[in-house]
């Protein structure tokens, strides 16, 4: 069975490597942006030619969109693919964000397809480093429940890690519905310019939801339907 990863944080980052180790023992293949692309959404090609890299055995990049990623894996170079996994993102991917990441639209690209998929971030706190160790490890823990079965078609899961440190109590896994509140809105105007200075880690949210779960230092797995 193989297992496609890609990302919208490009096929250099560290993320993508830290996902493929948390499946030492699954076949994987990498087909991911050439390019970091973080928040490009659901954007796709029109219609131009897209770019393949055969870089090594099983790893492509692809002069596309992490939707573009998708399309080619699952028409061309794996189609008998029966998973998509898209991260680890450097940064949450909760709420609000999941309509405007890269990351999740990969996923959700293979969830038209017919194909299930998984969407795995993991939350900066106050800009601190990430451990990717603990990533591969936490996410090992989630693949291996998410993994045992796949959602129904039409549905995809998002997973947000939370940001910890070896001294912090155990993750746990929570089911948890996906945040409703916007992203911050504050802002300022100077000399014309206006410009974003809301804090994400002050961002609201709704109580049990994902941005709550994962702020609060366990992981969210949010179930994401498209029809």
């Amino acid at each position: 069975m193989t297992i496609v990863l890609t990302n919208d944080d490009g096929i250099d980052a560290p993320g993508i490597r830290a996902l493929r180790a948390a499946l030492p023992h699954q076949a994987t293949a990498i087909v991911a942006p050439d390019q970091p692309l973080s928040g490009c959404s659901h954007q796709i090609n029109r219609g131009g030619p897209i770019a393949i890299d055969h870089r090594s055995l099983g790893e492509y990049a692809i002069g596309g969109t992490p939707a573009d990623c998708t399309r080619v894996a699952l028409s061309y170079l794996y189609p008998e693919a029966r998973w998509v996994l898209s991260g680890i993102n450097a940064g949450g991917n909760l709420g609000a964000d999941v309509h405007v990441s890269g990351t999740v639209a990969a996923v959700r690209e293979a969830t038209l397809l017919r194909v299930p998929g998984i969407a795995l971030s993991q939350y900066i706190r106050n800009r601190q480093p990430v451990d990717w160790a603990m990533a591969t490890r936490l996410t090992s823990k989630v693949l291996a429940k998410l993994m045992q079965g796949s959602p129904q078609l039409g549905r995809f899961w998002n997973v947000n890690l939370p940001h910890v440190s070896p001294d912090d109590p155990e993750p746990t896994l929570v089911e948890c519905p996906a945040c409703t509140q916007p992203l911050p809105t504050e802002f300022t105007v100077v000399e014309g310019q206006f410009q974003y200075v809301g804090a994400y880690g002050q961002r609201q949210r709704d109580p049990g939801a994902d941005v709550d779960v994962c702020f609060s230092g366990n992981i969210s797995i949010s179930e994401w339907r498209l029809w």
